[in-house]
């Protein structure tokens, strides 16, 4: 099956970057969100990283007038999905939330409809049993910033079906990814060592073994990370750290998972990285700068 057009569910960070990229892959793709505020500014979200291209050289106006086309804001979910050969949903990282939209999506959807999910933690499986085509269901976890990042984790659970795996591959390469597969279990590959290595780089910094900013250089420095895991912690959110290092503590029965308390109490403060201008830095000037966690 050939990929025309795509709908993705949620006009946030990863999915106005989802929706872009895919745009660019030449898909007519409708962006949808069930807040219009939230829709627009997706859609302005995009529109500015495309300005941003041309202004450094690295696209040029026509791509952009190209890319546009391909582009449609739609607040109707029925509409959204009602000719989509793929749905990527991009919502907040809740399991009830995304099943209810999953069933939603599974109601609108032609039946031969590629559904995939961009959770970084939670059960696909969970996530396929709510609708009638669990085989048609997979994860596709994308990294932030989307338009950016190379890497796509492809998720199947026991039902994924290999035409299923082939398109979602298909569609990465398509937008410019390298496909890696894994197993539906919890922290896939990627979210759970990522998790572990920030997890530790808070305990480290909580126990005054360096700052935030040597703690992070040590990494990119050390072992040719391209960011600290810090910093990381910061682009990614604090909060969806924190929730996924508790998704893993409760699968698998293992307190090592566990937050550090230095990560719940700056979620409680709302220093949840560089969405709410601060976490473990300071990103009101843009870029991250040393900041008490005292």
């Amino acid at each position: 099956m050939s990929i025309r057009n795509v709908a993705v569910i949620g006009a946030g960070t990863m999915g106005a970057g989802i929706a872009q990229i895919c745009a660019q892959a030449g898909w007519n793709t409708s962006l949808y969100d069930a807040f219009p505020d939230g829709l627009q500014r997706g859609m302005e979200r995009i529109d500015a990283f495309w300005d941003k291209g041309i202004a450094r050289g690295k696209t040029s106006p026509e791509q952009k007038a190209e890319w546009n086309t391909n582009l449609h804001a739609v607040s109707d979910m029925a509409q959204a999905v009602g000719n989509a050969d793929l749905v990527i949903e991009a919502v907040p990282e809740l399991p009830d939330l995304k099943q209810r939209v999953f069933e939603e999506i599974d109601k609108h959807a032609p039946a031969h409809a590629v559904l995939g999910t961009n959770t970084s933690s939670l059960s696909i499986a969970d996530i396929a049993n709510a609708t009638t085509r669990p085989e048609q269901v997979i994860g596709m976890h994308f990294f932030n910033p989307v338009p950016i990042m190379k890497l796509l984790e492809l998720v199947r659970h026991d039902s994924t079906s290999d035409a299923t795996i082939a398109l979602a591959q298909s569609a990465g390469d398509a937008m410019g990814k390298t496909t890696i597969l894994v197993k539906d279990i919890p922290g896939f590959a990627t979210s759970r060592l990522g998790v572990v290595l920030g997890n530790e780089a808070i305990r480290m910094l909580a126990d005054g073994v360096a700052s935030a900013k040597d703690i992070d250089t040590a990494m990119v420095l050390g072992y040719k990370h391209p960011m600290g895991p810090l910093a990381l912690t910061d682009l990614v959110g604090l909060d969806v750290r924190r929730d996924i290092l508790k998704n893993l503590q409760t699968s698998f029965g293992d307190e090592s998972y566990a937050p550090h308390p230095l990560l719940e109490r700056l979620v409680e403060e709302g220093r949840l990285g560089k969405k709410s201008g601060k976490g473990i830095y300071d990103w009101s000037s843009g870029s991250p700068e040393e900041t008490s966690i005292e």
